[in-house]
């Protein structure tokens, strides 16, 4: 027999609908009471309740620091019921100067450094108290300002939002990452944000561009310089969103360069650690020597010794561009407003909102005072009664069972009143008593006057507003840290630039092996060469010049010199570098400036005269340049002598010899080019006669005619038996010197 589950009573959901409704309560969470500020107060709940335990704790300003292990302890254990490390983290970040613009918390010991944030003593070592500024958040606490509501176990209750005298999300900023949303609010200068709110109080129609007038920009506290244009600045206070560009601060002390700020969150070790990283792959030339000099009066002096004649601007544009001297922050002003809801808020609505919070909060602090003082002028009336019929309030007292009732029907009083008489000590009922009674009550009643008026008055109110927000900012309120400076974006060096120049010569092998040796006067041939490789072709140039190399297919090939390995090896496969067509081999390599020119030429007799400047490509498959025929391929190129007349040689594979003026070829950027040397309809079959070289010889130079391990030098007297026009068949080389491998035009 099979026992069927009973599933009477039981709730029954759907799966999806269960997860769906389970996940927007968890994002909600998230959303609302971990990861976003809320506009009154401008903290998150662990902000909040650190700073309200604190205060119970009696951990003023003014009072001495107690463990902090001891405070994280009782927020955890009474309003917070996460992580120690995680609500230690939390406090940390209220205490570091270099993270909040107006810390809360003042910390005695290892708080961590700009360099680390995260560097802090464990919470047993460490002791704290709350900062000055942490009055403006709570000195009205206790005034009837703000709702209350249970704590995690119902034990105790807490504020639902501090009554913050000032702005302090937008003085102090936050950041967070909840479910689906984020919030980025930059810190603000105390100063400016009280002067927008004193002109959004007498303009309630002012606009973001009125209060633009006030707040310049955000304000951080690590100062540096805040670079984006004018534009994107006011494009985030009327949004609510984009982003800022923050940038060090530095001067000139001498030849030096020296950093006197870091953009916010920006540690002064990795900017240092990514300096020294280009400076050892020699990508730094400008820069002799690094050192930070930072200290307890200079917390930020990081030293850049420069060469000389280098120019200071270009050299910091650069370190702008390729480290964090310069970085990009996100604006993104997601807030809980006083609805309880979050969105994206902009400047105007953040002061508006604000305003609204800050004009309840007072109008309950008046009322509150004002039912006081409406309490005691209650007490005081009765009072007044008893003293001046004293002696029937005692007779009352000493000869009824019950005196308070029949003091109250005799007299006309409530309870209350009647309570304050029979807890008067005999020597209250003192005859000078009457006296202060009397001038306690005109007190009273002036405040009581003073307080009607001013809730009953919203210009009155504005005025306390304004007069409250000033004093706070005359309390607090500091100068502007993070200079306003609108430049254009920072520009790297080109890679031509961060190489030291020196002389190279770069030297390709028949395998297409490549490498770099130092200096014009080595001999490529006399090289070490891996076995069965053997020299192909060199190019002299400078150490931050472009080397270039062509293919078989006519296809060219770019990258820096720096980066080839030394001529001490053997060399690196530039197939490791570049992606050249199937079948294709590296056949030559150039360097040179960019308007150095060179003789490009197939084996089927054709070529022109390129520039450099056009043929660089940055891209691994190359760049077409000089167009050859399906079955043929390119010869090693010719350098050309740059303000010199000269001549062109070109060779057939039989030992035909063509000498004839340059300026009877083209200058191309890319092509097939014109005939050099005429080869009788090449069907590039076996054995069928090809061009094998070409070389320019300047003017009063010689042409060497290299065979196998022979060379034959034709001086320049010597070459009218091979000159001729373009395209001719050319004159026979002597016998012994018609398999020529390699022609060389020489000075």
């Amino acid at each position: 027999m099979q026992n069927s589950l009973n599933l009477e009573g039981v709730e029954q959901q759907a799966l999806k609908d269960y997860t769906e409704q389970a996940y927007l309560d968890y994002s909600m969470y998230v959303i609302l009471d971990r990861a976003l500020p809320q506009i009154g107060d401008g903290l998150k709940p662990v902000q909040r309740r650190i700073i309200y335990a604190m205060s119970e704790l009696g951990l003023s300003a003014s009072s001495k620091p107690k463990k902090s292990a001891r405070t994280v302890g009782d927020v955890i254990g009474k309003f917070h019921p996460h992580g120690d490390s995680a609500c230690y983290e939390a406090m940390v970040l209220m205490a570091q100067d270099f993270s909040y613009r107006y810390p809360i918390v003042i910390g005695q010991g290892n708080w961590g450094s700009t360099d680390d944030p995260k560097s802090f003593a464990a919470m047993r070592y460490t002791e704290s108290r709350l900062a000055p500024y942490a009055k403006s958040l709570l000195q009205e606490l206790g005034l009837g300002t703000v709702e209350w509501s249970p704590n995690f176990d119902g034990t105790l209750r807490e504020p639902v939002v501090l009554p913050a005298r000032l702005p302090n999300l937008l003085l102090n900023g936050t950041m967070g990452i909840a479910v689906g949303m984020s919030t980025d609010v930059p810190p603000h200068n105390l100063k400016e944000v009280a002067s927008a709110l004193v002109h959004l109080i007498d303009n309630p129609k002012a606009t973001v561009a009125n209060l633009m007038m006030h707040i310049k920009a955000p304000d951080y506290p690590t100062g540096g310089e805040l670079v984006s244009s004018a534009a994107d600045i006011r494009e985030i206070y009327e949004t609510g969103g984009g982003t800022l560009r923050l940038r060090a601060s530095y001067k000139m002390e001498g030849s030096d360069i020296v950093v006197t700020s870091l953009p916010h969150q920006i540690s002064g070790a990795k900017v240092q650690e990514q300096i020294a990283a280009q400076m050892r792959a020699k990508k730094l030339p400008q820069v002799d020597d690094l050192r930070d000099e930072s200290d307890h009066e200079d917390p930020t002096r990081l030293v850049i010794s420069k060469k000389r004649g280098v120019d200071v601007e270009q050299l910091m544009s650069h370190l702008f561009s390729t480290t964090s001297l310069e970085r990009t922050v996100r604006v993104n002003m997601n807030i809980i407003g006083l609805d309880g809801r979050p969105r994206l808020f902009n400047l105007l609505e953040i002061l508006k909102e604000w305003l609204e919070f800050r004009k309840g909060t007072v109008t309950n602090r008046l009322s509150h005072r004002l039912q006081i003082v409406n309490d005691r002028l209650h007490i005081l009336d009765g009072l007044l009664v008893a003293y001046l019929s004293i002696d029937e309030v005692i007779a009352i007292i000493r000869e009824e069972d019950e005196p308070k009732p029949v003091l109250m029907k005799h007299f006309e009083l409530s309870n209350i009143q009647a309570e304050a008489i029979l807890n008067l000590r005999l020597r209250n009922l003192a005859k000078l008593e009457e006296m202060k009674i009397r001038g306690e009550q005109d007190e009273l009643n002036e405040e009581h006057g003073t307080l009607e008026k001013t809730l009953n008055s919203p210009a009155r109110m504005k005025t306390l507003i304004k007069k409250e927000v000033l004093e706070d900012t005359k309390a607090y309120g500091n100068d502007r840290r993070t200079l306003i400076v609108e430049r254009a974006a920072a520009q790297a060096l080109d890679e031509t630039q961060l190489v030291a120049s020196e002389p190279v010569t770069v030297v390709l092998s028949q395998a297409g092996y490549a490498r770099a040796a130092k200096g014009h006067e080595i001999d490529p041939e006399t090289l070490n060469y891996r076995s069965g490789d053997t020299y192909l072709a060199a190019a002299k140039g400078r150490s931050n010049q472009l080397a270039m190399f062509i293919d078989t297919t006519g296809r060219v090939y770019s990258l820096m010199v720096g980066t080839l390995p030394s001529a001490r090896g053997q060399g690196e496969p530039l197939s490791s570098r570049f992606k050249p067509p199937d079948g294709a081999a590296f056949c030559g390599a150039m360097i040179g400036a960019d308007e150095q020119k060179y003789l490009l030429a197939s084996d089927a007799g054709y070529g022109f005269i390129a520039t450099l400047s056009d043929l660089v490509s940055r891209h691994k498959a190359g760049k077409s340049i000089l167009k050859v025929p399906a079955t043929g391929k390119a010869v090693v190129p010719a350098i050309v002598p740059l303000d010199s007349e000269c001549l062109i040689a070109a060779v057939s594979s039989i030992g035909r010899l063509l000498l004839f003026e340059m300026e009877d070829l083209p200058e191309l950027a890319k092509g097939k080019g014109n005939k050099l040397i005429n080869i009788p309809g090449p069907k590039y079959k076996s054995g069928d006669e090809v061009m094998v070289a070409a070389a320019v010889i300047p003017e009063n130079g010689a042409l060497q005619v290299h065979t196998g391990t022979r060379t034959m030098t034709i001086k320049w007297n010597d070459l009218d038996d091979y000159y001729g026009d373009r395209a001719l068949r050319g004159t026979m080389l002597p016998k012994g010197w018609r398999k020529v491998e390699r022609l060389d035009g020489i000075s």
